[in-house]
């Protein structure tokens, strides 16, 4: 490919936000393909119809084509519904709709044959790719949900045919996740060496195929959201029984870490806001303060710090460092509020220490419409996270000067720089070890920063200023598309 031609770019992706969610993985299929469009690319999404999650009618989707026959094998057959819809102007959403795999739940995932209901998504996705008249020249597939693309483009699949020129990229978002189950669960009997036969949907084996391994095995390029991330998955602590493979493949495999959409993100202009604010008038980040103390019923004070935390209550997020020290954090001259969904012994805890420090702790679910009110409002946005690929949560909180407290792995490693008194740098605060104590040192430190208010001043701003916009990691896919090539 030549430096300057135009792209044609399909991304695969298991839920776009504003159609469906469930975490992170929606808000990158939300803003990357807008910012590779905005490019002068040509690009479009394919995702799964989950029927009684995406508002058809809200979104204006327009079925295209019905009963569709997609040979899954030589002797599976399935019919799928094609719908249309837009995720701006001239950026199409294609979604693959199916009554038995993908509407009768209520929920994205959790059903017991994810492995059988994603093998029929991709070869769906092959089946529409060969239909459409689009030809691409990259496959964007994200995650293990979309595993089986590059594999089934790789082995001559029926559907590939059509599709002999176009490369594949595979992105890691979260190597944990690489089938329809926990891997770790699975008996070394059933292990996939990803290179046998693919079993018959009807088949128990087909729970044990191993998406992301295939992939990785297959994908004309490999990558990670960030670059530390992509280091790290090389090692044994982090490659989540698949560092050798990677290894073997390592001249295939990027990082590139994750933006956020500043049009979606921006205190200036959120509408969910008391008070808007920006650079120049950061002091009115105090008002979006109060009304937060106010709504949760906190001591209405602006020189107490407010530690937020919005993210997955799971070991993951560090939760189990965070709740051996929250005893000690609650004696300190603080307040804290947990929003999130998950573990029910970590969410039993937080529960517990608000029983007992009603003023102090806040814990309630996870609730979109208030997650930025509470980087408004809030001081610090903490998340000691044991790994992290990307994240982005600590991105947004930035954008909104509610400094990050943070380990050092991953995307934390890559986008916050550890405070420096001597030299009054750096636009957070990090930890080496993930160790409670360690954690509880980070958080001094910052409480203490926090008490001048001068040095406190220059680092909101410092923060806010933080360039984490979509653009530059749009521009570095389409150089790793080319190198696809």
């Amino acid at each position: 490919m030549t430096n300057n031609k135009k792209l044609k770019i399909i991304h695969v992706a298991s839920e776009v936000d504003p159609f469906s969610k469930t975490g992170g993985l929606a808000d990158v299929i939300r803003s990357l393909p807008k910012a590779q469009k905005r490019l002068g690319h040509e690009v479009a999404i394919i995702t799964p119809l989950y029927k009684r999650v995406v508002d058809i009618k809200k979104h204006g989707l327009k079925m295209i084509e019905k009963d569709i026959k997609v040979q899954i094998n030589s002797q599976d057959i399935v019919k799928v519904n094609f719908y249309k819809g837009y995720l701006m102007p001239g950026l199409p959403v294609y979604f693959i709709e199916n009554t038995k795999y993908f509407s009768k739940r209520k929920t994205l995932y959790g059903s017991t044959h994810e492995n059988a209901r994603f093998m029929v998504f991709d070869v769906a996705c092959l089946r529409l790719l060969a239909m459409l008249d689009f030809k691409p020249n990259i496959i964007h597939c994200h995650d293990w949900h979309t595993g089986l693309i590059p594999y089934y483009l790789r082995t001559n699949f029926h559907y590939a045919k059509k599709l002999k020129k176009a490369k594949t990229v595979y992105t890691i978002h979260n190597l944990a996740f690489q089938m329809g189950q926990n891997w770790w669960n699975v008996p070394l009997k059933y292990k996939d060496y990803g290179t046998s036969k693919l079993p018959r949907l009807g088949e128990k084996k087909i729970e044990y195929i191993n998406f992301a391994k295939r992939a990785i095995l297959t994908a004309d390029v490999i990558n990670t959201v960030s670059e530390r991330y992509a280091e790290e998955i090389l090692t044994k602590k982090f490659g989540q029984d698949l560092h050798h493979i990677l290894k073997n493949r390592r001249h295939k495999l990027f990082g590139i870490i994750n933006g956020i959409d500043y049009r979606a993100y921006n205190p200036y202009t959120d509408p969910g806001l008391r008070k808007k604010y920006n650079t120049n008038t950061v002091s009115l980040k105090k008002i979006n303060k109060n009304h937060l103390q106010k709504k949760f019923n906190l001591a209405i004070n602006t020189n107490v710090p407010i530690i937020t935390m919005t993210s997955r209550i799971a070991f993951q997020k560090g939760f189990s460092l965070f709740n051996k020290i929250l005893d000690k954090i609650l004696r300190l001259n603080v307040q804290i509020i947990v929003m999130g969904d998950g573990s029910k012994e970590y969410v039993s805890t937080l529960k517990k220490y608000q029983r007992k420090f009603p003023k102090k702790i806040i814990w309630i679910p996870f609730d979109k419409k208030v997650e930025t009110s509470m980087y408004a409002g809030g001081d610090f946005f903490l998340l000691p996270s044991q790994y992290e690929p990307c994240g982005l949560n600590q991105m947004v909180a930035m954008r909104y000067g509610c400094i990050p407290i943070v380990h050092y792995v991953g995307g934390l490693f890559d986008t916050v720089n550890d405070y420096d008194t001597a030299t009054n740098s750096g636009n957070g605060f990090v930890f080496k070890n993930f160790d409670s104590y360690e954690l509880y040192g980070a958080i001094i430190r910052a409480l203490e920063i926090y008490k001048n208010k001068k040095r406190w001043r220059a680092l909101l701003i410092r923060a806010m200023r933080e360039s984490n916009s979509w653009e530059l990691p749009a521009k570095k896919y389409i150089d790793l598309y080319r190198r696809a090539n």
